[in-house]
């Protein structure tokens, strides 16, 4: 069972995600929780220690994995019956995959830091995106073979200003169409809103 859950940034979508594993849990699932982001900043070490703490003591006895990129593969190892899956999130990932992706194909290693100076296009722009679409299709046709309960939480980015810069607009385009094809298999779709669920599939 896929369970999509999308939200803008404090919307409350990933409090929603781990309100949903805790119904199963209740039923006697284990649960894991797995986290696309990277510590590369000080900012961003201190929201994942903000929700690592707000995990510690909700109840749940929590399996963690961190995958930022071979989210697919750590899916399929772990996904199977009784069990419940929260991914957090899927932007990240697309964020990871994409960055990684216009390394690649200038035959640069991936740094371990990011910076604004990663975020310049390159005539190799059409490869990095192949690169991504294999990795989507990839994650897309997995996701109907897993068994349990996967919970995948993304970032609504379309409603906002159009972003400055072709590889943010690139990522707000591909945030998007990811979105659309899980949204398009998956059991249940649930849009939060100023920590309040909105059910989109089914209606």
């Amino acid at each position: 069972m896929i369970h999509l859950v999308l939200g803008g940034a404090r919307s409350g979508k990933s409090r929603y995600g781990e309100a949903l594993v805790r119904q199963y849990t209740a039923l006697g699932f284990d649960a894991c929780y797995v986290a696309t982001a990277q510590a590369l900043d000080d900012e961003m070490a201190t929201r994942i220690a903000k929700h690592q703490a707000g995990r510690s003591d909700d109840g749940v006895e929590w399996q963690l994995f961190e995958e930022p990129l071979a989210l697919t593969a750590t899916l399929a190892r772990l996904a199977k019956p009784g069990r419940v899956i929260l991914v957090d999130c899927l932007t990240l990932w697309l964020t990871n995959q994409l960055l990684v992706s216009n390394h690649q194909v200038n035959d640069e290693p991936a740094p371990t830091e990011w910076s604004a100076s990663d975020f310049v296009t390159t005539t190799s722009t059409d490869k990095a995106l192949a690169n991504w679409q294999a990795e989507k299709t990839a994650f897309v046709d997995a996701l109907t073979e897993l068994e349990g309960v996967v919970i995948l939480v993304s970032n609504e980015v379309g409603s906002g200003i159009v972003p400055l810069g072709e590889l943010s607009r690139q990522f707000v385009d591909e945030a998007g169409w990811l979105n659309q094809a899980v949204a398009a298999l998956a059991d249940n779709v649930t849009l939060v809103i100023a920590g309040l669920p909105l059910a989109l599939k089914p209606l």
